[in-house]
């Protein structure tokens, strides 16, 4: 596998797929799921000088449907995105 380092305060997140919903036998689109998306945090930068790193390897994370940027490393769909539009840790 290749391997991403992030830079400064950025992180490298797996998304985690969406379960499918159905409503009465009707499966929800993907346009219409809910805008707050999950993923696993499989690299983190040093941080900056004015913002520590909080977040670490294996923080399953919640993030905005237009967080990040993608990328695709060795087929598989990959995020990259700063601390700061991380919304929250999943406990």
């Amino acid at each position: 596998m290749t391997t991403v380092k992030p830079l400064a305060d950025r992180v490298l997140i797996r998304p985690v797929a969406a379960e499918e919903k159905t409503i009465g036998g009707i499966i929800i689109p993907d346009t219409a799921k809910e805008k707050p998306l999950k993923g696993e945090v499989i690299a983190v930068g040093e941080g900056t000088k004015d913002e520590q790193m909080v977040l670490k390897v294996g923080d399953r994370v919640l993030y905005g449907k237009y967080a990040g940027t993608e990328l695709e490393l060795d087929n598989e769909q990959l995020l990259i995105m700063r601390q700061s539009d991380v919304l929250a840790v999943i406990c």
